[in-house]
């Protein structure tokens, strides 16, 4: 008979501390353009002493199935979870990352550098699309021309980024 240690926590009320690290969590991502939920949660398991479960994090957040079982994997694309097994537990529990070095190591690796490469793929049309259409005016060549040293900059910086994140 599976013991269900997962009742404590999911039954326990969110404190005032605890409800407004969520909400600076909730707020984080959206500034991110990230869901709110996934804050939530991320903010639900960094408060918790303890691994929790879907469920637990379902009843403590009062949020579906679905923003739950999105969440926690968006989030563990991001590595800013892990699973971790609960003996005695059949389910899967989770536990937060909580250095900020891997954390935005995880972001700059699974985020901006895949955008990175989109956007030098999409200027590189748009350069070409600007050379064979003659109509268009020197104003908008030299802004596509911004664009991309600006895009430059940024493939440039990412890098030293990295490093400095894992020093």
């Amino acid at each position: 008979m599976e013991t269900n240690m997962h009742t404590g926590p999911a039954t326990t009320a969110l404190g005032e501390t605890e409800q407004e690290i969520i909400s600076l969590m909730a707020g984080a991502a959206q500034m991110l353009g990230l869901p709110k939920s996934l804050g939530e949660i991320y903010g639900l398991l960094y408060v918790s002493p303890e691994p929790l479960c879907m469920d637990d994090i379902m009843k403590r957040l009062h949020i579906s199935l679905g923003s739950a079982s999105q969440g926690l994997k968006q989030l563990r694309i991001f590595h800013a979870v892990r699973t971790v097994t609960v003996p005695g537990q059949r389910r899967d529990y989770y536990e937060p990352e909580t250095e900020l070095r891997q954390l935005l190591g995880n972001a700059l690796r699974e985020q901006f550098q895949p955008r990175l490469d989109t956007g030098r793929e999409r200027l590189e049309r748009l350069r070409h699309y600007l050379k064979d259409s003659p109509e268009t005016s020197d104003h908008l060549h030299q802004r596509v021309e911004k664009l991309c040293r600006w895009h430059d900059n940024a493939s440039q910086l990412l890098p030293l980024l990295s490093t400095l994140v894992k020093a």
